[in-house]
């Protein structure tokens, strides 16, 4: 089979595509490309989630490493990804490799290949990893025993929890969350943020109660997204004992989930925002803010009477991770709709445990709830309505949509004339100063996702069926 890197990494259903032959032959594309690169690689980290079998596949990983000459740095736990990001940069490895699906449901698992920078790999990488393994053969994989693997020390057990927890402690303010005493519940989603998230709670003097630490490969039965679907039985805690914050992060750890102390699901295109301000607030932090096209202007309206430069990118993190690390003085703060950040100083990838120890930190310092920070930012900056839609098409109906997209000139939806068209990554059209929708093709799955934004719910309705009927070429 083809294996091909989407947005963040090769995702695969278990023991479908994702087995232990194309494990190994996606480790082995991975090796070929460090030892044509590297003449002495310093090493790779592998880490694993809770996923099934997740922890033997990244065993199957350490002995090809081994067999190539790399030396293999295996997590003793699941792990999140963002301490996989930490401890590339932390111990000048040449990259990491984590197993992983995210947020996707438990019948996936996947691969994620980070580099020596810590961010995940950019397309010419994944491009070159991809070819190596159209021409890797059974034959051309070289491998040996584990425990061998172990003996010639060319496999390590390693934990990098303890100095993950000690940055974290850096960038966060606990002498803040400790004087404000507020109480915290959190979901971890039976993912890696288990002993992360809750332990740094209590460092933090919080009161908390953190629920679904136990692994479970089926995540409940349902995907470890931190959406407000998913965040219910957190949203009644909450709101039943008297919770200024719930916080939730997703199997892996990298997006993050809110909800605030009434019990309202506070979106990733409001929270990134409210960082922004209070990291501009708190910090004095001026420079740059970096966020994906489909991602909330508000963060925009913010930026221009805080006087930040606001730059978009194409979908995916490595591309917020690559600003972060050309522009390591100017960076603030980076961010997407789908629940993903990182802030200055720290890892050029999402981070779900520190996104929810910010948001911690923000309502503990200025006495507000989430909801109060959003007014706050509303007066400053304007109020915005934004959405999204999924619409599951059959593949050819898929394709005949690209080529509409493609071919077609469009110069109005809703009657509101086009004023410009971005197509980074998808394609938006901006409509007036506070309006606009974008359509976007997803690459695993047929799926179109329609974003639109403006400033009243009304226009927003109207844009969003615009949106509808194009899709379905009404």
């Amino acid at each position: 089979m083809a294996i091909k890197f989407g947005t963040s990494g090769w995702r695969g259903i278990i023991a479908e595509d994702f087995t232990y032959d194309n494990v190994r032959v996606v480790t082995q594309a991975i090796a070929n490309l460090v030892n044509e690169e590297e003449k002495k690689p310093s090493g790779i980290v592998i880490g694993y989630d809770t996923r099934f079998m997740s922890e033997d596949f990244a065993k199957a990983c350490a002995s090809v490493l081994a067999g190539n000459g790399i030396k293999a740095l295996l997590c003793k736990r699941d792990t999140p990804t963002p301490v996989i990001s930490y401890e590339i940069i932390r111990l000048k490895l040449t990259g990491g490799i984590n197993f992983t699906a995210s947020h996707n449901p438990y019948t996936y698992n996947g691969i994620k290949y980070s580099p020596s920078w810590g961010g995940p790999a950019l397309p010419e990488t994944t491009q070159k990893i991809e070819s190596f393994c159209q021409t890797i053969t059974k034959d051309d994989i070289k491998t040996i025993p584990f425990n061998e693997g172990l003996k010639e020390k060319l496999i390590a057990v390693h934990d990098p929890r303890a100095a993950y927890l000690r940055r974290i402690k850096q960038l966060i303010d606990f002498k803040a969350l400790k004087k404000a005493k507020i109480k915290v519940a959190a979901d971890v989603l039976h993912g890696t943020a288990n002993e992360y998230l809750d332990y740094l709670l209590d460092e933090a003097g919080i009161k908390q109660k953190t629920i679904n630490k136990n692994r479970d490969t089926m995540f409940g039965g349902a995907a470890p997204e931190p959406s407000e679907k998913n965040l219910k039985e957190l949203t009644k805690i909450v709101k039943k004992e008297s919770y200024k914050l719930g916080i939730s992060t997703d199997g892996d750890a990298d997006r993050f989930g809110i909800i605030d102390s009434n019990g309202v699901f506070i979106t990733p295109n409001q929270v990134i925002p409210i960082l922004l301000y209070h990291l501009n607030k708190t910090r004095g932090w001026k420079g740059i803010v970096a966020r994906s096209v489909m991602t909330s202007h508000l963060i925009d309206k913010l930026a221009a009477k805080l006087g930040i430069e606001v730059k978009e990118t194409p979908v995916g993190f490595k591309y917020i991770g690559d600003i972060m690390v050309n522009n390591p003085d100017d960076f603030i703060i980076g961010g997407e709709e789908s629940g993903g950040l990182t802030i200055r100083g720290h890892i050029p990838e999402k981070d779900g445990i520190l996104a929810c120890l910010l948001m911690a930190e923000a309502v503990a310092m200025n006495k507000k709830s989430a909801s109060g920070l959003l007014k706050d930012i509303e007066k400053l900056a304007g109020k915005v309505f934004t959405s999204r839609l999924n619409f599951h098409l059959p593949i050819s109906v898929m394709e005949d949509f690209r080529k509409k997209l493609k071919e077609t000139v469009i110069k109005e939806f809703a009657g509101i004339p086009v004023q410009s068209k971005i197509s980074i990554d998808g394609d938006k059209f901006i409509l007036d100063n506070n309006t606009w929708i974008g359509f976007r093709l997803s690459g695993t799955e047929p799926v179109v996702r329609v974003y639109a934004e403006s400033n009243s719910q009304a226009k927003l309705k109207k844009i969003l069926k615009a949106g509808r009927d194009f899709v379905y070429g009404k």
